[in-house]
């Protein structure tokens, strides 16, 4: 059942009616104050079952072709006997953002620790848990208070098996203009020689995709990197694909009205025309992304914490499994970036009958900036089994 606790009585607790709020006296207690509640998903999710279109518009917005995962036919010929989904396809199942309250303050995605117990088979349905687990106020050079609210997904399947439990990070930040909001220095497009672009388009096509080859784990070699994989120059047809496939939480039309009327700190006014819009919109806009406090216009974080599941995928290989993914995302990936997905193997051990391989994964943009890491968990086959 779904409870809905009532705003703090006292005025002076509660966020000022404006759209640009800074955080107020409170606010950090308006946060928690939902943990442990088993909260609504409206508009978290944008599928409720992993049908093959679904999954192939995702992989698709991705820039993914892996048949595994796109041609129900070839899956069927593999050891799973089904075509897959890529462990990260949950996000359109719930976006993992649980970050309820605090009206009006920005939320900007802060990452994802994945836990997957079972592979994500065409066809499966799904139910979903989600509950706040904390929330806490941190001090930045970006913003100078700030709030990362936590919260756990759970999604269990048709047939009432857990199949993955997710944590998801949420950080609450006041907009630009508000006092101590998020401020990242505006910064142009990078502009690519020849020679660069040349280079750009050989790692893309020249990517790594494991597929039916089996990676055994006596071949993977501790301190290796794995092939990186390359996105980018990032661009607003890249969101459009990545909206189409992977979901969004936004409305439109008569459903977005509606909803400002409802929640009038949530939008923002478009100085070009006067209206109403989305506080979103600087995922596609500069100016917008600047009013926000970015430095342009940028991606979505589980939208790259994705293309570093991809990198598992295209790794492992169609027999391996993707155990974990935690990502953290460190920088915005703006318009015109560059992004080398990359990883290392730092270990690999046997628990019980899997055989595992524990690799650090991070993002590398054009600037030599690290955008987000984290690490990840792959179990494989191997040639000699574990009694």
């Amino acid at each position: 059942m779904s409870t809905t606790i009532p705003p703090p009585s006292d005025p002076s607790t509660r966020a000022p009616q404006s759209q640009a709020p800074a955080l107020w006296a409170g606010a950090l207690e308006e946060a928690r104050s939902l943990i442990g509640v088993d909260l609504r998903r409206t508009g978290q999710t944008w599928n409720t079952e992993a049908s093959p279109d679904s999954v192939r518009h995702f992989c698709w917005g991705l820039g993914d072709e892996n048949p595994l995962f796109c041609d129900p036919a070839y899956g069927a010929g593999t050891r799973w006997k089904s075509g897959l989904a890529p462990g990260c396809f949950l996000y359109t199942i719930d976006t993992t953002v649980v970050a309820p309250k605090l009206r009006g303050i920005q939320w900007m995605y802060g990452g994802t620790d994945f836990e997957w117990y079972k592979p994500i088979r065409h066809r499966d349905s799904f139910t979903v848990r989600a509950h706040l687990l904390d929330a806490v106020e941190k001090h930045g050079s970006k913003a100078s208070s700030f709030i990362i609210q936590t919260g756990e997904v759970l999604y269990t399947n048709q047939h009432g098996e857990l199949v993955c439990r997710a944590l998801g990070h949420t950080a609450r930040t006041a907009r630009a203009k508000a006092a101590g909001g998020l401020k990242y220095e505006a910064r142009d497009p990078h502009r690519y020689t020849q020679e660069e672009l040349a280079s750009i388009a050989h790692q893309i096509e020249t990517e790594e995709l494991r597929g039916a080859a089996p990676r055994y784990w006596e071949d993977v070699v501790v301190g290796s990197m794995v092939q990186p994989m390359l996105k980018g120059p990032l661009n607003i047809t890249d969101m459009i694909c990545w909206y189409a496939g992977g979901g969004h939480s936004y409305q439109a039309h008569r459903m977005a009205h509606m909803q400002r009327k409802r929640h009038p700190a949530d939008a923002y006014i478009n100085p070009e025309t006067g209206a109403q819009d989305s506080a979103a919109r600087g995922h596609a806009e500069s100016k917008m992304a600047r009013e926000v406090g970015m430095p342009g216009g940028y991606d979505v974080g589980t939208q790259r914490i994705s293309w570093m599941g991809q990198l598992m995928s295209n790794w492992m290989g169609d027999d391996g499994f993707l155990r974990r993914l935690n990502v953290a995302i460190r920088r915005p990936n703006v318009f015109g970036d560059v992004s080398w997905c990359r990883a290392k193997i730092i270990d690999k051990r046997v628990e019980g009958k899997a055989h595992l391989v524990d690799l650090e994964v991070f993002v590398e943009n054009q600037l030599g900036e690290v955008t987000a890491k984290g690490n990840a968990v792959v179990e494989l086959l191997a040639r000699v089994t574990t009694a």
